[in-house]
């Protein structure tokens, strides 16, 4: 079966103890090496008990996790490996742990036209080709959206290493409402992705406030020396999509209480992939329809998701979103006619 965390920190302390066989390992010797291990990895300041120690010798004696490890009692007390050059690091996979592997290969495969995970295609080229030699091959199952040809997708990568060195770039920025290029320098702070496009947030020099610019708007970029990096010290990225959908938002952009009623037909389809989680049932009528309300900021994704349901939606509130909806379904009446 698959090992979780805390498991194997203590078996490969364990491991890394026996390994020394300069030293006499008894079973408390061994209890405060895995609990000095399991603070320093987890910050859980909590002596091991000495059943979990004694269990997790007799798991690495049975060979459930690979080669059964040669863990041998000398003179009533001590532990150590009957074989000097044994290492519990290089027992085999067992079969849980390479359908797992191989599972996860196939899903990071899907993401190999992006340029920001060049870097991992021979990491995952040889870890595929180590998987597949011991198990069958079979064809792909697990098949993710993408697309390959969409545009600036090799900024992800000078993007992620500006943000964790935490260093300002210039960019030259074309967006689809202004004619001209912008150029500007920008302290770049997260990376969201949605609905296969990418953006970056943060800060413009000059603006004075946080932005979002997608990748695929970015014409060129390039390093800013001499520039200082605009620490963020406005939006915490853990909270600030929890009322959006989307990427659209200002800082100061409050929710809304959206309402909308749901025809029968649509109403299984908005239950069963609710638009935001804060979507719940409001009402629910004779003939099968639904009202739902939702608390989310109002913006253009929201008035895309909602159109997306065409006749089968209608929104009640607020009076904002309302008028904005019929004004689009106005205009695109009109296309019709």
């Amino acid at each position: 079966m698959p090992i979780n965390r805390n498991a194997l920190i203590r078996y490969k302390t364990i491991d890394n103890c026996l390994r020394r066989r300069h030293i006499k390992w008894t079973l408390d010797e061994l209890i405060n090496a895995c609990s000095d291990a399991l603070y320093e990895y987890t910050g859980v300041d909590k002596i091991i008990s000495r059943r979990t120690i004694q269990l997790d010798i007799q798991m690495m004696r049975s060979g459930s996790l690979g080669a059964p490890a040669p863990i041998e009692v000398y003179e009533n007390r001590y532990y150590r490996y009957k074989d000097p050059d044994y290492s519990f690091t290089d027992s085999p996979l067992t079969d849980d742990d390479l359908k797992l592997m191989g599972d996860t290969v196939e899903m990071l495969r899907q993401f190999g036209g992006f340029s920001a995970f060049a870097g991992m295609e021979d990491v995952l080229g040889r870890l595929e080709d180590h998987v597949s030699s011991m198990r069958h091959k079979r064809k792909p199952v697990i098949l993710l959206e993408k697309n390959d040809d969409l545009r600036g997708l090799k900024y992800i990568e000078p993007l992620y290493k500006a943000i964790i060195a935490k260093t300002p770039v210039k960019i030259i920025y074309k967006s689809f409402k202004s004619r001209d290029m912008q150029k500007f320098i920008f302290s770049p702070y997260f990376l969201k992705e949605f609905r296969n496009r990418w953006f970056v947030y943060g800060w413009k020099k000059g603006a004075g406030m946080i932005f979002n610019l997608a990748l695929d708007r970015i014409h060129e970029m390039g390093a800013a020396p001499g520039e200082e990096y605009q620490e963020n010290t406005v939006i915490d990225p853990d909270t600030f999509f929890d009322n959006l959908i989307g990427v659209t938002k200002n800082i100061n952009d409050k929710a809304h209480k959206v309402r909308f009623w749901a025809a029968p037909g649509q109403v299984p389809y908005i239950e069963t992939k609710p638009l935001h989680k804060s979507q719940f049932v409001v009402q629910r009528n004779e003939d099968g329809s639904a009202i739902f309300q939702m608390e989310v900021v109002l913006n253009y994704e929201l008035e895309k998701d909602l159109l997306g349901f065409g006749e089968g939606v209608r929104v009640l509130s607020p009076r904002l979103l309302v008028h904005n909806m019929s004004k689009r379904l106005t205009q695109a009446a009109r296309n019709y006619q």
